[in-house]
């Protein structure tokens, strides 16, 4: 056991040693490439080495300690100088840049990689300290400067894309908190095909109805409009100033409220010992198919909450039909294990936290919530699917087709 053990561990130690000397190999050739494209320019304006032409006004000015990128990282390299050639007694000619030096110290993939650092969790404070980084000789300084600039972009391709193209059929709103006096309202819209868009956000000092009316506001200005010929449908966790100022912008909204959200809610009046027969007869609710179905389950946890605890029971009145509001159009159930619950957003909410938690001190007077979030949001989304039961959203876009049967209601509509 032990002899094989130890011929394992040889056979690693050959394919690292392979694996590094190739690599080593790899950046030297790219180094050999570098310097032969910077000395064939070097030659075509001076001429060759040692036999300088005359006729050109280039000529050769020795050489200083710098460096060129190869593989995103920083390679040191001497510099070959090239200047004019001086006239009279003048003085040194004005030093020319070469073209391919300034291609060599391209920057791209080294902001490429700082940023693919910082968005996978690490500090901008530890990124210099990365071991074989590519930024590693970079001061915190330039890479916080960086971040902040880079991230000013991901605002604007978050707060400002075009959203015309999207067919939209179901909107979530929640909000997430940043810290005491910073909470982020934040919209996800899932289209006709199932596929999921993080809209926008809004960053206030609570979950209040102006910042979400603002929210909604800038969406329909970036194109985002509600369905022609049928109802939105709206998943909301129960706040009040949700509801309201998606009912201000969408008047033909469907509302369905939050289960999980309920249940929990439920959970805070009862005792721990009725929590699991509670979470049965939510799952219950969760798996019906139709409306009367769906009404037998919800008429049992009215019954089962009748007597222990009244305010639990007010609770689940008050939420009313908007509970069943999915249950009711009778379309597969397979879209009630994402369309009953605002689980969407709060999978991106769970992603985004652990990107933000190394924020340790949030200024609201900047505009720094609004780069954490957009590069949090962006981030998060990279990881989309389409929804569970996507296949049979055909039915609930024909379920929410708007019926007219009258004049008024035709004026109404439009």
């Amino acid at each position: 056991m032990n002899r094989t053990k130890v011929e394992s561990s040889e056979t690693e130690d050959q394919i690292i040693e392979t694996s590094a000397g190739l690599r080593d190999y790899l950046q030297a050739c790219a180094r050999q490439a570098l310097r032969s494209v910077i000395d064939e320019e070097v030659a075509a304006l001076c001429g060759p080495r040692h036999h300088p032409d005359d006729d050109t006004k280039f000529r050769r000015a020795g050489s200083a300690p710098s460096y060129v990128m190869v593989n995103g990282k920083h390679e040191p390299m001497e510099r070959p100088r090239v200047r004019l050639r001086s006239e009279g007694s003048s003085g040194k000619g004005a030093e020319v840049q070469l073209k391919s030096w300034k291609l060599a110290q391209g920057q791209d993939e080294w902001e490429a990689a700082m940023m693919r650092a910082v968005l996978c969790s690490v500090s901008t404070r530890d990124v210099p300290s990365l071991r074989e980084s590519e930024v590693a000789r970079e001061s915190r300084s330039s890479i916080s400067r960086l971040w902040q600039r880079k991230s000013a972009e991901l605002v604007k391709q978050q707060q400002e894309s075009d959203l015309s193209g999207i067919d939209l059929v179901i909107l979530m709103l929640d909000a997430v908190v940043l810290s005491g006096g910073m909470v982020a309202t934040t919209a996800l819209g899932i289209d006709a095909e199932g596929r999921k868009h993080l809209l926008g956000f809004r960053i206030g000092s609570s979950e209040n109805q102006q910042v979400c009316e603002d929210l909604l506001g800038t969406l329909s200005r970036r194109g985002l409009k509600a369905p022609a010929g049928r109802h939105l449908l709206a998943v909301l966790d129960g706040s009040l100033a949700l509801k309201n100022a998606v009912l201000a912008h969408y008047p033909h909204v469907r509302i369905q409220r939050c289960l999980v959200h309920k249940e929990r809610n439920l959970r805070g009046y009862l005792s721990r010992q009725h929590w699991a027969e509670l979470a049965g007869l939510f799952q219950r609710l969760r798996r019906s198919e139709g409306s009367d179905a769906a009404k037998e389950a919800v008429d049992d946890i009215e019954r089962f909450l009748a007597n222990k605890n009244t305010q639990a029971r007010s609770s689940l009145e008050e939420a009313g039909s908007e509970l069943l509001t999915l249950l009711r159009l009778d379309v597969s159930n397979d879209l009630n294990i994402t369309l009953l619950s605002t689980n969407c957003i709060e999978n991106v909410f769970r992603n985004l936290r652990r990107h933000i938690g190394r924020v340790s001190r949030w200024r609201e007077n900047t505009t720094q919530g609004d780069r954490w979030m957009a590069s949090g949001l962006i981030l998060a989304a990279k990881g989309f699917h389409r929804i569970k039961g996507y296949g049979k959203l055909n039915e609930l876009i024909e379920a929410l087709e708007i019926k007219i049967d009258t004049e008024e209601e035709l004026k109404e509509v439009a």
